[in-house]
Order: C-alpha cells, then structure tokens, then sequence
C-alpha cells in the first residue's frame, strides 16, 4: 500500500519551534530592490550562504496591487531547482542498498508498463538525471491539463506518477540517448515513478523523509506557499496584457500537476534551501559528514556522459548551478564551494527572460565569474 504524502506535507509545513525571524540584511535588500526595480516585479529575494549562516535581503511586496511587504522569512516556489534534490534522493538510497546508479527503467517500470519504446528499458538514473535519456521535455498538452484537473484530489501519487510514465515511455525519443542532452521534467517523473515502485512510498513522502528531515529543511512543501484566503506568503505572477502582472493565488493554476513534483514542485524559505546548499558545498569539498559519503557527492556533481549537466546540477569552472520556473516564479541558485559561498535569487514574477536580465548583476556583485 502505498503511503499518502499529506502526512509528510503537514509535517514540513509545520514551523520550527522557536525560530526567529530572519533579519533583512541592508545591502542585499539594496540589491535586491535594484533588481526588482529592473524586473517590474512583484519581490524579490536575495539570500548570500558563506560558512554556515545565510544573510537574506528582500524587497518588495506579496502579491501586485497589495501593501504586504516580503519578508526574510518567506517561502518561495524553487521549480526545477527541486531536481537536484530528487538526486539526491536517488543517492541516498543508493548508500541504503535499495537500489543503484545504474538500475533500468526496464527494471523497475517493465513488469507494470507494456509497449514501452524500445530504446528506453535499458536506460538508467543516471541517464534521466542528467538529462541523457532522449525522452521529451513534457507529456502532451491534453494529459497535462488532465493530471492538472485530477491534482492531489484524485489518484495517489504513484498511481498518477504510472500513468504519466506510461504514456511518455510509450512515445519515441526526442533526442539519441546518452549522446544528446535533452533537457526533460519527464525523466525526472519516471525516476520518481521508478522509486515509488521500489519503495512502495510516494515521492513526496520519501523527499520528505530522506532530504528534507535529516537536512533541517523544516519549511520545505509542495506546490504554491501559502493560503487562499490571505496573502500570508508571496504570490507567483505570470505576465498579463499590455506588459502587466496578474497575480495568482494558491490552487491547481498556481503551479504544475502534483505529479510533476520529483520535476519541480517544492516550495521552502531560502534559510532551509541555504542548509542544502551547505550540504552539497561540503560535499564537494570533500567535507563528506554523514548523510552522504564523498563518492556519492562526487556522483551527484559530475556528469556523467561529459558535458557540462550533472545530477541535478548545471556544471561550469568548478561551481555549481540551476535555475527553476514554474511560469510563475524565477529563482535561481549558483554555488562555488570551494569558496565556501553561494547565492540565490529568487523572484515571485515568472517572465523568466525578462528578471533574468534583473537577476544578472546581483550574482555579478555577490559571485563574480571572475572570483
């Protein structure tokens, strides 16, 4: 039987007992305004994680049109940046025995999926973690409003999880494998699909129990943060006519199907993402603690059909980097651990071309190329 993640979720939206408020540091708010400013957006977050502390800096408001002013505190929606946790994920039951790097789909999806492409059964983690395994980006337009409609209102997860993967696996490559790097939020959800059938637990109860527990990510969710019935957290925002924002409030058109989650769906305060990051910077460095070994780390930060995508992670001069979008938010992660530094950017404002150009200088300030 498989297990409901709503436990898990309550569990992660509890708040952690006597935490304080993050105080907005003054120049990172400063450059987080400038930012905004540039955007035409909404907020924006700026958080700057140097020796185990994050220094966060905010501007802006909730929701267009409103008074309520961002906090240091708030969550926000990470979109594709959840991939790299979904690979870490993957590690740590790799170090538990359960499975491996190198387990197919065949393995695990061959027995409950029937005329899967032939390309596909020997295909590994490895291959749709790093974006090698040529399956297209996203399931047709049709299943995907479908999946949105049946939300966490419907099937269980798993079940929905099967179903999506059936139908992509049962298409043609989009790319050659191993060869060809395609990017694909698919592979991420058969990966998810794969685990959900090895451990007989939902993605979201697995992340929860594996990444977000043992890593103190206490805020970390799933979906859009906050209610609908107050503006208690920042709002997405896609873009409306005549260059305008249109703010949307928690529900099934403020994020991606559910199913999608091992793709993008988590939501946390850039204090906790700062613990991940910290994680994964120590990692690199050799810095192995305990909740990974370094070969594990090594695997996660190396790519492994060459190329410049790793596990989760874009790869470049030894930094670490990712960037996630539902439509409705931007944030954007990059991290040189060597130097023991890393910086986000997050906005509530999806018009991704237009607040990367905003995001630019505040990573150019805090994380010169050059450093």
């Amino acid at each position: 039987m498989f297990r409901s993640f709503t436990i898990a979720l309550a569990v992660m939206m509890a708040p952690a007992a006597f935490a304080q408020p993050a105080a907005n540091d003054p120049e990172l708010a400063r450059l987080a305004e400038q930012a905004r400013e540039a955007g035409g957006s909404p907020a924006v977050a700026v958080m700057y994680w140097q020796g185990g502390e994050a220094r966060i800096g905010v501007a802006g408001v909730r929701e267009t049109g409103s008074d309520i002013a961002v906090t240091a505190d708030d969550l926000w929606h990470i979109g594709s940046d959840t991939k790299s946790m979904t690979a870490t994920l993957v590690a740590r039951l790799v170090e538990r025995g359960v499975i491996g790097w190198d387990d197919t789909i065949g393995e695990h999806l061959g027995a409950v999926i029937e005329d899967m492409d032939p390309v596909y059964p020997a295909l590994t983690f490895r291959h749709l973690l790093s974006h090698r395994a040529g399956l297209p980006a996203n399931i047709g337009m049709v299943d995907m409003i479908r999946f949105q409609m049946e939300g966490t209102g419907g099937r269980p997860m798993p079940e929905q999880r099967l179903d999506y993967a059936t139908r992509i696996l049962r298409t043609a490559p989009a790319a050659e494998p191993e060869t060809q790097f395609f990017y694909s939020n698919a592979g991420y959800v058969i990966a998810g699909a794969m685990l959900e059938q090895v451990m007989g637990e939902s993605w979201e109860s697995l992340i929860a129990a594996e990444v977000f527990e043992p890593l103190n990510m206490a805020s970390a969710g799933f979906g859009p943060p906050g209610s609908v019935d107050e503006i208690d957290q920042p709002r997405g925002h896609r873009g409306g006519m005549f260059d305008g924002l249109n703010a949307v409030p928690p529900g099934p058109r403020a994020d991606n199907p559910p199913v999608l989650g091992p793709a993008g769906t988590v939501h946390i305060s850039l204090t906790d993402l700062g613990r991940y990051l910290d994680a994964h910077m120590a990692g690199d460095r050799g810095e192995a603690g305990d909740y990974l070994t370094s070969e594990s780390w090594q695997t996660l930060h190396t790519p492994p059909f060459g190329g410049d995508y790793a596990l989760g992670w874009g790869v470049q001069d030894g930094r670490l980097r990712h960037a996630g979008s539902n439509t409705m938010w931007f944030v954007r992660i990059m991290m040189d651990p060597q130097a023991d530094r890393a910086v986000v950017v997050a906005f509530n404002d999806g018009r991704v071309d237009q607040v990367a150009l905003a995001m630019a200088p505040v990573f150019a300030a805090l994380l010169p190329e050059t450093d």
